[in-house]
């Protein structure tokens, strides 16, 4: 049953996208006959609730069209996405200029029951921590550094492991058989998370030469080019083409810095960083590894639980963040967002 409802809310939604402004009665005898009325009714309620179609008029002069947010958080199979090859998927191959004043302007991201959801969970992590002392707490936040740091890297395809991980950091011992360059960016990593600890007012408001900032750190003695690039960059996997130019990729940046400044839930502005900044690619390498340090620089500077990442896989989180590339549908990675968060809460402090 659960499976048939699905593919109804699937088949209302398309016949609303077809026939934008038509009436409860109409999408069911339109599109879902050998339903009962009523559970058209819920169905259209709940497609309300996730910011999927909005309704206008009351009564029976309700009519229902698509939310402008439709695009961005229609969910999305990830598995069945990528069945289809490469060149054989039909994407947005150019940087949508309009994702700031469309797409990302004025939109409900997270549902209420979301919303709900991550503020109890914040609460949670509120009442863990002040029962701790100080050195509990430091003793827990060194513990998710790690943790970060490590999956971070690994995502990035660091080959050190966790515990290999955790000696580097805490006791600077290298793993044998694994390259410098490795072991340098985990210590990058946790150079940029103290850097934020020790200064939680710096990513207040976010500029764009706070990225920069937070960037050189985790990209020191790596030959990494420092600041915008200033040449073409390409991803692997998606035919999906960032801005070349380095003036656009800056007022790119600087579009992202003032959206993330002008939200009030913090959830949101984490949310935003973490997909944005990879989108852009403002740099010629580390631009995830800064999106992931810059979200949790927003948590940590609003006394929010930091994420870890811990348990992501790393294919499910490049698979997400290529959706997003491609289709600018942000419902893969918001879903490992909200389960992140999640763990942290429950884990740590």
């Amino acid at each position: 049953m659960k499976k048939l409802l699905v593919d109804k809310n699937e088949e209302i939604l398309k016949f609303i996208r077809d026939n934008p402004g038509k009436s409860s009665k109409e999408i069911h005898d339109g599109s879902a006959s050998d339903l009962g009325y009523a559970t058209v009714k819920r169905i259209l309620t709940n497609l309300i609730t996730e910011n999927l179609i909005i309704a206008s008029g009351k009564g029976k002069a309700t009519k229902y069209t698509i939310s402008p947010a439709y695009e961005l958080l229609i969910p999305v199979n990830l598995e069945e996405y990528f069945t289809k090859e490469i060149d054989d998927r039909i994407i947005k191959e150019r940087f949508n200029n309009d994702i700031f004043s469309t797409l990302l302007n004025n939109v409900s991201i997270f549902t209420d029951q979301e919303t709900d959801h991550l503020n109890k969970l914040q609460q949670k992590y509120t009442d863990n921590i002040k029962g701790l002392s100080e050195g509990q707490y430091k003793k827990e936040l060194d513990r998710l550094a790690i943790d970060l740091s490590w999956k971070s890297s690994q995502i990035e395809g660091n080959t050190y492991s966790l515990l290999e991980t955790e000696r580097l950091l805490k006791d600077k011992e290298t793993a044998a058989g694994k390259t410098k360059e490795e072991a340098v960016m985990l210590l990058n990593h946790k150079d940029a998370l103290d850097f934020i600890i020790e200064n939680t007012s710096y990513i207040t408001p976010l500029k764009v030469s706070v990225i920069e900032d937070i960037h050189s750190i985790l990209i020191k003695y790596l030959g990494v080019d420092r600041n915008i690039r200033t040449r073409r960059v390409g991803i692997s996997a998606t035919n999906y083409k960032p801005l070349e130019n380095e003036f656009q990729i800056r007022e790119a940046l600087e579009n992202t810095c003032n959206l993330i400044n002008s939200e009030e839930n913090v959830f949101v502005k984490a949310l935003l960083a973490l997909v944005l900044l990879s989108y852009i690619q403002a740099f010629n390498d580390g631009n995830k590894r800064t999106a992931r340090i810059i979200s949790n620089a927003i948590l940590i500077s609003k006394n929010y639980c930091p994420i870890s990442f811990r348990t992501v896989d790393s294919t499910k989180y490049k698979k997400a963040m290529l959706l997003f590339y491609e289709q600018n549908n942000i419902s893969a990675f918001k879903k490992i967002f909200i389960g992140q968060f999640e763990f942290a809460v429950n884990t740590y402090f």
